[in-house]
């Protein structure tokens, strides 16, 4: 289930402060799928910064050390 509109438009990186988009969870990942926990990401847009922070039971986790550097 996608994050509210009104939501995703007040959250920023907690790192760098720029805007965040929203990813939806891959079918092959494996963090929380023992659970099915998992709800994709929320990836930074800042240049520089780039951190993917991960969706847990609709709750975004913005936690710089939870975040992920994507490949």
């Amino acid at each position: 289930m996608p994050l509210e509109a009104g939501l995703l438009e007040i959250l920023a990186c907690p790192a760098c402060h720029a805007p965040l988009r929203e990813e939806p969870a891959a079918e092959s990942a494996t963090e929380g799928s023992a659970t099915g926990a998992t709800g994709g990401e929320l990836v930074c847009t800042g240049d520089a910064c780039g951190l993917a922070y991960p969706v847990r039971d609709e709750i975004p986790v913005l936690l710089v050390d939870e975040a992920r550097r994507p490949a």
